[in-house]
């Protein structure tokens, strides 16, 4: 029974016996990397997303790595990101010399909002960077009506959304490129590891020689040769890796299903509880929902934001905030001179923001518990 004593993680894997041998098969096997397992891991997620091709990666990371080289961001090119994400968003622009442009967030959805991307847009922008926040896709239609007047490609960072539905259309294969994360805390796992997905050929064959250091065999100069034409990098993922995906696919729809219940019960319980904001799930999304963040109303309540994380925390519940915005970051202060103040809809967000526990093995009593902490802190704390 959840109590005080009761740990509960904002996020965690859920990892069975059918995972575990599919593992232990591939270690008794004779390929550890750059074996069949790989390819059938890409082949089931872009069949999964309906997109022609995928590449793994050995990171979300560096599968947003790829993804911008493959555009060909370089020095002085821009690229428009929202600035509530993970740094990785703009990091990867950042390693191929370009410099990403933040744009600011809509509140409802914290997404980025697609009214303001165009004053974004200067002569030096080489891309349109979006993220699915939580997993709720983007407002793809209005993002992508914009590219196609400034003639720009879309680098979707869906790291939050396998699974998720834009207009009944899976995530995956609607933007140029669509990446993807498989970290413990994600919908489904392979440990460590990404993939980026897309239509092009000419993506897909610059994607797997970006990944394997750059090489290019030149077998008619005999088996053994190869070159390296443009420098690429050592980001393969292991068949290890790719086997532990491939048995977690097979459960995404029903970790998808039981997230959507977990939010269901959330909405409903704080849905009339005005010291807490809701996000909005848009009528034209269908969200994976890879975390659950709320906002609290501090001007109705007596203590902060950081006290009602430390009392969730001192009864067990141990939440996190996503996302510090990358704006904050002295990195990006320096480099691009961005300060706070620049991104007000992502600076109040940031500010009351609280992510929630969300995890498919996540109980209905541990939801309850939830629920009712949370109440609790807020009864005990209300302005009268």
């Amino acid at each position: 029974m959840a109590n005080e004593k009761t740990i509960i993680p904002y996020g965690k894997q859920w990892i069975d016996d059918d995972d575990i041998q599919e593992v232990v098969d591939v270690l008794k096997s004779d390929w550890l990397t750059c074996g069949p397992k790989v390819d059938e891991f890409e082949k089931a997620i872009a069949n999964y997303c309906n997109a022609k091709y995928a590449v793994a990666f050995s990171s979300g990371t560096a599968a947003l790595h790829g993804a911008y080289f493959v555009l060909g961001i370089k020095q002085g090119d821009e690229v428009v990101v929202p600035p509530l994400t993970f740094s990785a968003t703009a990091n990867g622009v950042v390693y191929c010399g370009g410099k990403p442009v933040f744009s600011d967030i809509n509140p409802n959805t914290l997404n980025i909002d697609s009214s303001k991307i165009e004053e974004k847009i200067t002569p030096k922008t080489k891309a349109i960077a979006i993220v699915d926040f939580a997993g709720q896709p983007c407002d793809f239609d209005a993002i992508k009506q914009i590219a196609q007047k400034h003639n720009l490609p879309i680098m979707e960072d869906a790291a939050h959304a396998l699974g998720s539905l834009y207009k009944d259309q899976k995530i995956g294969s609607l933007a140029d490129l669509t990446v993807f994360s498989f970290h413990p805390v994600k919908t489904i796992t392979s440990g460590e590891g990404g993939m980026v997905l897309t239509n092009s050929q000419d993506f897909y064959e610059k994607l797997k020689i970006f990944r394997h250091h750059g090489i290019v065999k030149k077998p008619e100069d005999g088996p053994w040769y190869y070159e390296i034409e443009e420098l690429g990098y050592n980001y393969r993922l292991t068949d290890i890796h790719c086997a532990l995906g491939l048995s977690q696919l097979k459960k995404l729809d029903k970790f998808i299903a039981r997230r959507r219940e977990i939010v269901k019960k959330y909405q409903e319980a704080f849905g009339n509880v005005p010291e807490i904001i809701l996000i909005k799930e848009e009528s034209f999304a269908k969200s994976a929902w890879h975390i659950y963040p709320v906002q609290f109303d501090l001007t109705k309540l007596k203590i902060g934001r950081q006290e009602i994380f430390e009392q969730l925390g001192q009864k067990g519940i141990k939440c996190q905030v996503h996302y510090v915005p990358v704006h904050y970051m002295p990195f990006y202060q320096k480099k691009f001179g961005y300060k706070k103040g620049d991104f007000p809809i992502t600076e109040q967000y940031y500010e009351r923001a609280i992510t929630l526990p969300l995890f498919s093995k996540l109980t209905d009593e541990e939801v309850d518990y939830v629920i009712a902490t949370v109440k609790q802190i807020i009864n005990v704390n209300r302005k009268i």
